[in-house]
Protein backbone atom coordinates (compact mmCIF):
# COMPACT_ATOMS: atom_id res chain seq x y z
CA UNK A 1 0.00 0.00 0.00
CA UNK A 2 2.48 2.35 0.80
CA UNK A 3 4.40 1.59 -2.16
CA UNK A 4 1.18 2.44 -4.61
CA UNK A 5 1.21 5.79 -2.34
CA UNK A 6 4.41 6.88 -3.31
CA UNK A 7 3.85 6.21 -6.83
CA UNK A 8 0.57 7.81 -6.90
CA UNK A 9 2.20 11.56 -4.89
CA UNK A 10 5.29 10.75 -7.70
CA UNK A 11 3.05 11.03 -10.39
CA UNK A 12 0.91 13.52 -9.35
CA UNK A 13 4.53 15.75 -9.06
CA UNK A 14 5.45 14.77 -12.34
CA UNK A 15 2.35 15.47 -14.12
CA UNK A 16 2.02 19.12 -12.09
CA UNK A 17 5.68 20.09 -13.39
CA UNK A 18 5.10 18.87 -17.08
CA UNK A 19 2.18 21.25 -16.67
CA UNK A 20 4.60 23.79 -15.98
CA UNK A 21 7.31 23.46 -18.33
CA UNK A 22 4.06 23.15 -20.87
CA UNK A 23 2.45 26.67 -19.81
CA UNK A 24 5.89 28.28 -19.91
CA UNK A 25 7.01 26.92 -23.27
CA UNK A 26 3.34 28.20 -25.05
CA UNK A 27 3.97 31.55 -23.10
CA UNK A 28 6.99 31.98 -24.94
CA UNK A 29 6.10 30.63 -28.01
CA UNK A 30 3.03 33.27 -28.22
CA UNK A 31 5.87 36.19 -27.35
CA UNK A 32 8.18 34.64 -30.28
CA UNK A 33 5.34 35.23 -33.10
CA UNK A 34 4.16 38.53 -32.03
CA UNK A 35 7.82 39.32 -31.97
CA UNK A 36 7.99 40.36 -28.06
CA UNK A 37 10.90 38.74 -26.87
CA UNK A 38 10.70 40.94 -23.57
CA UNK A 39 9.17 38.96 -20.73
CA UNK A 40 6.65 41.49 -18.72
CA UNK A 41 7.92 41.61 -15.44
CA UNK A 42 6.03 44.40 -14.15
CA UNK A 43 3.85 43.17 -11.97
CA UNK A 44 6.82 42.09 -10.42
CA UNK A 45 8.12 45.14 -9.61
CA UNK A 46 6.56 47.19 -6.45
CA UNK A 47 7.21 50.52 -5.64
CA UNK A 48 8.18 51.21 -2.00
CA UNK A 49 9.82 53.19 0.67
CA UNK A 50 12.62 52.36 3.14
CA UNK A 51 11.81 52.49 7.32
CA UNK A 52 14.80 50.76 8.15
CA UNK A 53 18.32 48.98 7.33
CA UNK A 54 19.44 46.69 9.83
CA UNK A 55 23.06 45.63 8.32
CA UNK A 56 23.83 42.83 10.87
CA UNK A 57 20.53 40.89 10.14
CA UNK A 58 20.30 41.58 6.70
CA UNK A 59 17.03 42.68 6.43
CA UNK A 60 14.89 45.96 5.38
CA UNK A 61 11.58 47.37 6.59
CA UNK A 62 9.69 48.39 3.49
CA UNK A 63 6.54 50.55 3.40
CA UNK A 64 4.90 49.04 0.39
CA UNK A 65 2.13 48.73 -1.97
CA UNK A 66 0.69 46.11 -3.60
CA UNK A 67 2.78 43.52 -3.85
CA UNK A 68 0.96 41.83 -6.84
CA UNK A 69 2.82 38.72 -7.87
CA UNK A 70 2.14 37.45 -4.23
CA UNK A 71 -0.87 38.67 -3.69
CA UNK A 72 0.18 40.74 -0.65
CA UNK A 73 -1.76 44.16 0.24
CA UNK A 74 0.20 47.28 1.08
CA UNK A 75 1.53 47.24 4.35
CA UNK A 76 4.85 47.97 6.28
CA UNK A 77 6.87 44.56 6.58
CA UNK A 78 10.67 43.50 7.51
CA UNK A 79 12.13 41.50 4.58
CA UNK A 80 15.50 39.45 4.57
CA UNK A 81 17.71 40.84 1.57
CA UNK A 82 18.67 38.55 -0.93
CA UNK A 83 22.53 39.87 -0.63
CA UNK A 84 23.59 42.16 2.49
CA UNK A 85 25.35 44.21 -0.16
CA UNK A 86 22.35 45.52 -1.09
CA UNK A 87 21.82 47.28 1.85
CA UNK A 88 24.80 49.29 1.31
CA UNK A 89 23.15 51.31 -1.23
CA UNK A 90 19.80 51.93 0.89
CA UNK A 91 18.63 54.29 3.81
CA UNK A 92 15.80 55.00 5.67
CA UNK A 93 13.54 57.74 3.83
CA UNK A 94 14.51 56.46 0.38
CA UNK A 95 11.68 55.72 -2.19
CA UNK A 96 12.63 52.56 -4.07
CA UNK A 97 11.43 50.04 -6.75
CA UNK A 98 11.83 46.50 -5.21
CA UNK A 99 11.35 42.48 -6.19
CA UNK A 100 10.47 40.50 -3.92
CA UNK A 101 9.96 36.67 -3.44
CA UNK A 102 8.66 33.92 -1.76
CA UNK A 103 11.68 31.61 -0.93
CA UNK A 104 10.26 28.82 1.20
CA UNK A 105 8.12 30.66 3.00
CA UNK A 106 10.56 33.27 3.63
CA UNK A 107 10.12 36.76 1.81
CA UNK A 108 13.34 37.85 0.36
CA UNK A 109 14.17 40.90 -1.64
CA UNK A 110 15.86 40.13 -4.74
CA UNK A 111 16.52 43.50 -6.33
CA UNK A 112 15.70 46.91 -5.35
CA UNK A 113 16.23 49.62 -7.64
CA UNK A 114 16.01 53.98 -6.82
CA UNK A 115 12.50 55.10 -6.73
CA UNK A 116 10.50 58.47 -8.34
Amino acid sequence: MKIVQSVVVSAVFAIAALTSVTGIAQAQANQSKSGNTKVDTSKDITDGEIRKVDKEAGKLTIKHGEIRNLEMPPMTMVYQVKEKAMLDKVQAGDKIKFKVINENGKMVVTEIHPGK
